[in-house]
């Protein structure tokens, strides 16, 4: 039985192709193999069609496939900007799901910042992350990818004596530009999930 977000991707992965296509690939950092595009979404490899969404081989019919579904729905030329990095609440009417985004996207990652520094080559290599800007404090951080023009910077304290972990979670400058405050929101959960999925060895694809 198709569930309800099965459906939503098959609406949307329809409107996309009758709309746009194969040929916006470069418009979302895709390559074209047919009228596939494949690039790389949370850490593993991502295969879109008109038949569905696959990540790491699994066809995807939940959450995450409603929200690379809407990242194909708002592809759009402009290259990604990761100056300046912005905060959840910096983006426009953010105000009512602060504390939701805290929540869903920062607090889930505090009890595993020490095993997150231990995997920090690996969580980079999977999201093809790379070193944020300086100045940007903390004891780590890092940039990554979880699609190809949204990119998400962690800045990690480690805990003390004096101090428990904490985790901040930033935007690159134009994220909004590829999709809908709600779909921010959701990559940043999502990539969070996959790092802590990363630290318990599930999923190394």
């Amino acid at each position: 039985m198709v569930n309800a977000y099965e459906k939503l991707i098959k609406e949307n992965l329809r409107t996309f192709y009758e709309q746009k296509g194969a040929s916006v690939a470069a418009h979302i950092g895709a390559r074209v193999e047919g009228d596939a595009l494949l690039f790389r979404a949370f850490g593993e490899e991502c295969r879109i069609d008109r038949g569905g969404i696959v990540l790491s081989g699994n066809r995807e019919t939940g959450p995450r496939g409603v929200l690379l579904s809407l990242y194909l729905l708002h592809a759009s030329d402009d290259p990604l900007e990761i100056m300046p990095l912005m905060s959840f609440k910096d983006f426009p009417g953010s105000m009512p799901y602060h504390g939701a985004f805290h929540a869903n996207s920062e607090m889930p990652l505090v009890p595993h910042v020490t095993a997150i520094k231990r995997n920090e080559n690996r969580i980079r290599e999977l999201f093809q992350g790379q070193d944020p800007p300086g100045g940007l404090g903390g004891d780590f951080s890092f940039l990554l990818f979880p699609l190809p023009k949204i990119a998400l910077c962690y800045i990690f304290y480690l805990p003390d004596e004096d101090f428990p972990a904490s985790v901040t979670c930033l935007f690159s400058a134009n994220a909004g530009t590829f999709l809908p405050l709600d779909g921010l929101a959701d990559t940043a959960e999502y990539t969070s999930r996959r790092i802590i999925s990363i630290n318990q060895g599930k999923g190394n694809h």
